[in-house]
């Protein structure tokens, strides 16, 4: 039993240490900044790229929300990228003044966003006559403020070349799930993006609403393999040692799932896409921390560690404390006590911390009362989720359907 309590010990400071350095960060995200001075005074030539798959319920409000930019309207266009679609989004992508690209891929493990993207970034690439600055992707089911594209020149103007937008939630109060959503949307956009913004580190790409600037990709291409794209981009950005850039006036509104199983279906494919990048970059980013010596590299390597490994050690500990306590080498006081040490902060706190973002955020509590009480059945189930993908990966794109009828005036609403 002895042996058992060094290793207890050593776990204990493993996930102390790791959270105390998250906590450290995250109040970073109360630093202002001031604006950076412009290193150019452009107007940058934008390219808006929507991957969509059968979306002509939501597709339109997309559309026109991009169409009603603040932003001169000879300085972007809009692709539609029509992935094996069956139903109306080309016709409406067309009457909406978008141009359309048609795919068609019989390689159900090629029927993903990541492959979409791969295809036509590249095919804009081998285009001599390509003139646009910079890239903007979002969701069929988005719907965009009307300052994005002016907020990312910005930042364009600034020196990021690759940028995430503020991902808000335009559903967030349809359902618990919904709203468990938002909750944690809310709190990653302040408590990890833009708390790493404004400690000099790098945010990451989060899925929609960002921005590349194409001298990223000149060289390479678009080209990811997992399903989670976004964090494997970020990462190979990470490990060159270039940081992200945060623009919290760059909005972008998302439709999350209302009911529990199209989000278990996609929050399993986000936890075995983070199992696919663990496997695939973190030799390289250890590798750069090493190299490179900077606290930015380390933090990358922190991000992926924290997904499944950290998972794994505290699974570990608990078992341990279950064995000592069986073992009668432990009290029942000590070992209901042990427990509650990791009950209370996984699933107690984030209520609290949730409801401290929405203040100083300025979102809706009231209406999110539901959520805020199911947010701890919310985590519980992602932590499901990550034990069943530690044993079984599916990794076949399972469709979400959107069908939320919501324009952009109507998020003011909420």
């Amino acid at each position: 039993m002895q042996y058992l309590y060094y290793i207890q010990q050593a776990l204990v400071w493993i996930i102390t240490i790791y959270w105390l350095y998250q906590l450290v960060i995250s109040m970073c995200s109360f630093i202002k900044l001031k604006d950076k001075p412009k290193v150019i005074d452009k107007k940058h030539k934008f390219v808006a790229i929507i991957p969509a798959h059968n979306e002509e319920s939501v597709i339109k409000n997309l559309l026109e929300s991009l169409n009603n930019q603040n932003y001169p309207k000879d300085l972007y266009d809009i692709y539609v990228i029509a992935d094996n679609c069956t139903d109306d989004t080309e016709k409406i992508a067309k009457e909406q003044g978008a141009k359309v690209f048609v795919r068609k891929e019989k390689d159900k493990a090629k029927q993903t966003k990541g492959f979409a993207l791969q295809l036509f970034l590249n095919k804009i690439l081998e285009d001599k006559k390509m003139d646009y600055d910079a890239f903007c992707v979002f969701d069929a089911d988005n719907i965009v403020d009307e300052n994005f594209l002016k907020a990312m020149n910005s930042h364009l103007c600034q020196g990021e070349d690759v940028v995430q937008g503020y991902r808000d939630i335009k559903n967030p109060t349809d359902s618990w799930i919904s709203a468990g959503y938002a909750i944690f949307y809310w709190t990653m956009n302040r408590f990890y993006h833009l708390a790493r913004y404004n400690a000099g580190l790098s945010p990451l790409i989060n899925g929609t609403g960002f921005m590349v600037k194409f001298d990223c990709i000149k060289n390479t291409g678009w080209n990811t393999n997992t399903l989670t794209e976004d964090i494997e981009f970020s990462l190979k950005r990470i490990i060159q040692g270039n940081k992200l850039g945060w623009a919290t006036d760059a909005i972008v509104y998302d439709e999350q799932p209302v009911k529990f199983k199209p989000s278990w279906s996609q929050r399993s494919r986000w936890t075995i896409g983070h199992l696919q990048c663990l496997q695939e970059y973190t030799k390289d980013l250890a590798k750069s921390a090493i190299e490179k010596k900077t606290l930015m590299n380390f933090d990358g390597l922190l991000y992926i560690v924290g997904t499944a490994p950290m998972f794994v050690i505290t699974i570990l500990l608990l078992l341990s404390n279950a064995v000592v306590y069986l073992g009668q080498q432990m009290t029942t006081t000590a070992f209901i006590m042990n427990i509650l040490r990791y009950v209370i902060p996984t699933f107690i706190i984030p209520i609290f911390t949730a409801i401290a973002i929405m203040i100083i955020d300025k979102k809706p509590i009231l209406k999110m009362w539901k959520g805020l009480i199911m947010y701890p059945v919310f985590l519980g189930s992602w932590l499901v989720i990550n034990f069943k993908c530690l044993f079984k990966r599916d990794t076949t794109w399972d469709k979400i359907e959107h069908n939320r009828d919501v324009k952009i005036e109507d998020t003011k609403d909420v």
